[in-house]
């Protein structure tokens, strides 16, 4: 009788009763580049919700989600900043907070959402239930030069760490009491940092550089310690290759006390030893590698590519690490999401505008979803791991 009631009152007011009803854990989005439009999707069915509309430029967009999982934060190439309730298929509010940005980060809390830009650079700090501006944090890094910031990441503590491209630098930004951030400044740890990532446990910040042939780490353990360089000249024994799109380094697949790692211009993925963070093995792929995930197993890891070879996806047996499969799913492969528990994996093809998802067992095309330019996908799961 209560239910009954409660459907009633619902629906007299007007609000969506099946989007109330519906659980977020079993939701992600799409991100429909071309459009400015999110595709709302529902994993365990394989189906499309909702197509949410005016989201600006979202040719480098990037999400991350509420504690809650109901509201999907994505951060737009124009610098816009768009809070989404992906049960009710509608924008709660959008804030055009800097001219370019690259990013962002929910803290530990769940209470601050952080942005990092481009253009002027710095990163801007918000209220994730209101979108009001709580900490702005420029990142100067000599007097009155700025700098671009990349690789923003959650860290324990209510902190985000984060890079400065210009600058050389890894700052971290202690929000405990968020507005007086407190930053902790690591310099000369490289040149031309290019993104990062955090480990699943929160405890190692890694840089990419662009510079130079090797990564720059921080140990959030013991930051005492300053960040070191690791797998120094790893490509010195190869031919420089063009490099048509650099890996995104959060596309490392961690996989029990080793990382696969994509290696800059070169057909391979790099298997390192994060104990000791020394390379042990090169596992020669079909091109380039942009994303190389482990599925949440980690018995696998796939590998997707740059153009002009991003029509094919190969799958790595993480016990063997031999390369048990290649697919060619279509033209333009850009992104990869395995849902919760890894039995499959949804892949965006942009150049045929679809979704597909594979049976990450056998291997089998389980289905095709249509979607508009589609590039990120993002399911609900990242709400509660540190990096994501």
């Amino acid at each position: 009788m209560r239910a009954v009631l409660t459907l009633l009152v619902l629906c007299l007011s007007g609000a969506p009763a099946l989007a109330q009803l519906r659980g977020s854990g079993d939701l992600g989005v799409v991100i429909e580049r071309a459009s400015g439009q999110l595709l709302v999707v529902e994993h365990s069915t394989g189906t499309r919700l909702a197509e949410i509309d005016g989201l600006g430029d979202l040719s480098h967009a990037s999400v991350v989600f509420s504690r809650d999982q109901r509201f999907a934060y994505v951060f737009g190439r124009d610098g816009g900043l768009t809070k989404v309730d992906i049960l009710e298929h509608r924008i709660v509010k959008r804030v055009m907070q800097s001219g370019n940005s690259i990013g962002g980060a929910i803290s530990q809390d769940g209470t601050l959402v952080a942005v990092s830009n481009y253009e002027p650079g710095g990163v801007r700090v918000f209220d994730a239930a209101t979108l009001a501006l709580v900490a702005d944090i420029p990142a100067e890094y000599a007097p009155g030069k700025l700098s671009k910031t990349v690789g923003l990441v959650d860290a324990p503590g209510n902190r985000f760490v984060f890079s400065l491209y210009d600058g050389d630098q890894i700052w971290i930004a202690d929000m405990s009491d968020a507005s007086s951030p407190v930053i902790t400044r690591f310099e000369n740890i490289g040149r031309a940092p290019y993104d990062a990532l955090i480990t699943p446990d929160g405890r190692y910040y890694i840089a990419g550089l662009f510079g130079e042939d090797s990564l720059a780490l921080l140990d959030l353990w013991h930051p005492e310690k300053g960040a070191r360089k690791i797998l120094q000249g790893y490509a010195v024994h190869d031919e420089s290759l063009p490099v048509y799109k650099m890996p995104h380094l959060e596309g490392w697949a961690m996989a029990g006390r080793h990382a696969f790692i994509p290696a800059v211009g070169q057909h391979k993925v790099l298997v390192v030893d994060t104990d000791t963070w020394r390379q042990e093995q090169a596992i020669a792929v079909h091109s380039q590698p942009v994303f190389v995930m482990a599925r949440p197993d980690a018995r696998q890891v796939w590998v997707n590519f740059a153009f002009p070879d991003n029509d094919t996806v190969q799958v790595i047996d993480v016990e063997t690490r031999k390369i048990v499969k290649t697919l060619e799913p279509g033209k333009g492969v850009l992104h990869m999401e395995f849902t919760p528990r890894g039995e499959k994996v949804w892949l965006s093809v942009r150049d045929e505008n679809r979704v597909e998802i594979y049976d990450t067992g056998s291997f089998e095309r389980l289905q095709q979803l249509p979607a508009t330019k589609p590039s990120g996908i993002f399911f609900t799961d990242r709400a509660h791991r540190i990096g994501l």
